[in-house]
């Protein structure tokens, strides 16, 4: 998808859900951007999407080194953690955001505390101003609830934008309800959600990538979905390891 000046695609595709007996599953969404002079990759997401990350990278013919610009839309570890793989990038993250971060107590949160502390000393590191832009034509807006620091990145283009929630709004159904499965605050949440929808709503066509699901655009007022989910487990429930299990997460 080509937004402004940026061609966009999206390397490992966000999944709304959680696992019922082992806690959040994680899955999030990460982009590539190849515009500007630049290679960035918004939010980078956990230690299980490394690999896939790799293999999509090579795909479009990069590797992890021509990686120069990692965006974060905030601190927690499925969003941010696989930042070491990216040894040239500069490292981008909210200044309010890592501030918090590195004072959240070890142990309790899903803020990967050993990752952030080193972020907050490394050389790639820039610290990002809400309103800023953080590429050429890439705004931030300040959408705290979800963690008190986090980003939303806009690309404006002449026709359309593409409005980039991270997890200020995970999902669909947060989208519709205003309301949201982790926030430390409703009423913050939902003024997040808010400014989201007025991005969302100034041009039509504009396309809004979550965190946590499929591309979505308004139709009639009412979020579409642009795409397929595509979700499954594989599963050794025999005797042999070539005897498999494909469980689909797709409704």
């Amino acid at each position: 998808m080509k937004f402004g000046s940026y061609n966009l695609d999206i390397l490992v595709q966000g999944y709304p859900g959680k696992s019922v007996c082992h806690g959040s599953l994680g899955w999030s969404t990460n982009v590539l951007l190849r515009g500007e002079g630049r290679v960035a990759i918004m939010d980078v997401g956990s230690f299980g999407q490394r690999k896939l990350i790799q293999e999509q990278l090579k795909v479009h013919g990069l590797t992890s080194a021509d990686v120069t610009d990692v965006i974060l839309t905030h601190s927690h570890h499925d969003h941010s953690v696989n930042w070491v793989m990216f040894p040239k990038a500069r490292i981008h993250i909210g200044a309010g955001e890592l501030e918090w971060a590195v004072k959240e107590p070890w142990g309790t949160t899903p803020v990967p505390e050993l990752y952030v502390r080193e972020l907050a000393v490394s050389p790639q590191l820039v610290q990002i101003k809400p309103g800023a832009e953080v590429l050429p034509g890439i705004a931030t807006h300040h959408a705290p609830g979800h963690t008190p620091g986090h980003l939303v990145f806009v690309i404006e283009g002449r026709e359309r934008d593409i409005v980039m929630t991270g997890d200020a709004a995970k999902n669909r159904a947060e989208l519709l309800t205003r309301e949201a499965d982790m926030t430390y605050d409703p009423a913050v949440t939902r003024a997040s959600i808010e400014l989201i929808w007025q991005l969302w709503q100034k041009k039509p066509g504009t396309v809004l990538l979550p965190g946590h699901d499929l591309p979505m655009v308004l139709d009639n007022g009412r979020p579409k979905y642009l795409g397929e989910r595509q979700a499954a487990i594989t599963a050794w429930f025999g005797e042999t390891l070539d005897q498999t299990t494909v469980i689909s997460l797709v409704t």
